[in-house]
Parts: structure tokens; C-alpha cells; sequence
């Protein structure tokens, strides 16, 4: 796994995560809000396999020196 995830998309990825999951463990959103483990998973590891297939990379250091 190649880091795709740059830092401001990575910090954005673990808040909204976090406050998916802790909406739904507080009953305000229900189940659904487990759904904040993809973001949160996603930041934690710098990886997203959505980026891989849509070749995106938010990583400045990840990024082709010309």
C-alpha cells in the first residue's frame, strides 16, 4: 500500500470519522453512523483504495518530482 492521503485530507478523514461514530454510539444517527470507520480507517492508514482506482493523491511528498 503506497500512501495516497495527504495530511489536510487525512485530518479531515479521522474528524469526520469520529464524529460519525460518536453521533451513532450517542443514538443521535443510529447504525448508521459505524459507517465513520471507512474515513476513519482510511486516515489512520494515509491509504484510500478509491484513490488507487481513480488515480488521485492528495500526498505532496507521494507525488512525481518532474
Amino acid at each position: 500500500m503506497k500512501t495516497n492521503v495527504g495530511t489536510i485530507d487525512r485530518t479531515l478523514r479521522i474528524v469526520i470519522g469520529l464524529t460519525l461514530i460518536g453521533l451513532s454510539l450517542a443514538g443521535v444517527i443510529g447504525v448508521w453512523g459505524w459507517i465513520g470507520l471507512v474515513p476513519l480507517a482510511t486516515g489512520l492508514f494515509r491509504f484510500c483504495p478509491a484513490y488507487t482506482l481513480l488515480g488521485i493523491k492528495t500526498c505532496k511528498a507521494c507525488s512525481p518530482k518532474p
